[in-house]
């Protein structure tokens, strides 16, 4: 049985983000990944293999609170969901980490301050190379070093829909992306600016995503080994069961063992709390880790909405995600609540609604699907979903993943969308017509769409109401750690990746200093 200083199981924001900040320190790093390389091949680009086929979809069940199957919207590849994602890299604003009442709830406090995990967004914003203009949005938090890299431009329409929503009052500012773009040297950018990067594979590894720059970087260090194709299927313990002794691989239908003196999980909430549930044995009859019953608990997944505004004119832009709106993020002038998160989201294309639901647009016979691709501009919202134990995964007798979710924040969801129909009269679209995207939600259950799930395994100071203590090691086992977004008591209203890359460098000084 091979034994390494540290197994790293998950290859994505947090795993790959961890593998190379602790490359360099000589350990032997073993990382594990239940996938393969993402093929590099022409239906990358191709929006109807991507969202009409489900291409680079796993094949896994999962299954309801009423035990039914569906596939989630998950992807199994080297850099995780990174491969796949939109690369809007934001820091939860600081108030994220207090206690934030909410309408319909509370959403609870970090167990570490803003300002402790500031040094690491600012870390992570340069390994990722994140483009974006500080002052802009009224709610940033503070930050000790500029972006890396300028903001990415608006192209015209979305220029015209930022200088529409200033001079309506509102703050539009620039999103910060992760893209390897030189607007100012293109004949040498990496990226080409084109219209399939949100949702996407990118086919030119322009995309800041933890394959590129995270365990690519990790791999030129000849003490880090990557397994591909290598599911953990269960991790075994000594028999105090105060330390994980081996990790059980599923690979090639084989199954095989490995050793470390630290085990990292980075496999998502969802299949995190899956991998621990299923570990149980005598000293945790419950699952691993599980002595406060927590594990799988609070799962929250952003109570998000994708629609289509139908702009006058139409709408020739390429790159749209550029622009986000957080006037309504703490509240609106008629609601002293939190609301959330706009932003734009990648351009539709007409073969993203076809396959899908798009008598579902209720739309009048002359607009076809071409016609509202080339008049839509597309926006993602936002809320927080706050946690609540009932939210939870558990493990089915096939040892697949059972989801039980209800929503937690519907009154702010609603208001938000009212927020932005409210605002289209003013922004040179149909007045009040908002029409809903379903490219990112094939699926008819709406929790397939799990792209920011977290929540599962939270980190907290007492042992009672969490799996972690502020290190993110669980409470009962002394060498077991995890770094994805499963250890998140909140998640906020913005994409959660820039969050779990910082948290896993964070937790990553802390894995040195234990090895040193």
């Amino acid at each position: 049985m091979d034994t390494y200083d540290v197994i790293i199981i998950g290859s994505g924001a947090g795993g790959g983000t961890l593998a190379r900040h602790l490359a360099p320190s000589g350990k032997k790093i073993l990382v594990l990944e239940r996938g393969d390389w993402l093929p590099r091949e022409q239906p990358n680009w191709s929006a109807h293999d991507v969202f009409a086929d489900n291409r680079y979809v796993s094949q896994d069940t999962w299954y309801d609170a009423e035990g039914k199957a569906f596939q989630p919207q998950v992807h199994y590849f080297v850099g995780g969901a990174t491969k796949l994602y939109g690369a809007a890299l934001y820091r939860l604003r600081k108030e994220d980490f207090g206690e934030l009442r909410h309408h319909d709830g509370i959403s609870p406090a970090w167990p570490i301050a803003y300002e402790e995990l500031e040094p690491y967004y600012t870390l992570a914003e340069q390994q990722y190379e994140v483009h974006g203009a500080r002052g802009e949005d009224p709610t940033e938090p503070p930050a000790s070093a500029p972006y890396p890299f300028p903001a990415v431009s608006h192209e015209p329409r979305i220029q015209q829909l930022a200088d529409d929503l200033a001079t309506a009052g509102y703050h539009p500012f620039h999103a910060p992306c992760g893209i390897r773009l030189t607007e100012t040297d293109a004949p040498h950018s990496t990226c080409i600016r084109c219209q399939t990067c949100d949702g996407f594979p990118c086919l030119v590894h322009a995309k800041s995503d933890a394959e590129v720059f995270g365990v690519r970087p990790a791999l030129e260090h000849s003490n880090v080994t990557l397994l591909r194709n290598a599911k953990a299927t269960r991790l075994e313990t000594s028999p105090s069961g105060a330390t994980v002794t081996q990790v059980v691989v599923e690979r090639d239908d084989d199954e095989e063992r490995y050793a470390a003196d630290v085990v990292v999980l980075a496999c998502g909430a969802a299949n995190t709390a899956r991998l621990l549930l299923a570990s149980g044995n005598d000293k945790h009859p419950s699952g691993l880790a599980n002595g406060s019953d927590q594990v799988g608990r609070n799962y929250m997944f952003h109570d998000s909405v994708a629609v289509l505004a139908l702009s006058r004119e139409e709408n020739s832009t390429v790159f749209q995600k550029t622009l986000g709106l957080n006037d309504f993020y703490f509240g609106s002038d008629d609601f002293d609540y939190p609301l959330g998160n706009i932003q734009m989201v990648g351009k539709s294309q007409a073969e993203m609604f076809r396959g899908e639901r798009p008598g579902e647009t209720r739309l009048a016979p002359e607009w076809t699907l071409e016609r509202v691709a080339r008049h839509a501009i597309d926006f993602w919202l936002s809320t927080e979903d706050l946690p609540k134990p009932e939210n939870r995964v558990t493990v089915e007798p096939d040892g697949n993943v059972k989801l039980t979710y209800s929503e937690s924040n519907t009154t702010a969801k609603k208001k938000l969308y009212g927020q932005l129909r409210s605002l289209l009269g003013k922004l040179d679209m149909n007045d009040g017509h908002l029409i809903h995207r379903w490219a990112y939600m094939k699926n008819s259950i709406p929790i397939a769409g799990c792209a920011h799930q977290a929540g599962t395994c939270r980190f907290g100071a007492d042992a009672a109401t969490s799996v972690l203590d502020t290190d993110c090691k669980a409470h009962e086992l002394d060498n077991l750690y995890v770094v994805d977004t499963s250890v998140f008591p909140s998640i906020g209203a913005v994409n959660p990746a820039l969050t779990a890359m910082a948290n896993s460098l964070r937790v990553g000084d802390h894995l040195l200093e234990r090895m040193a």
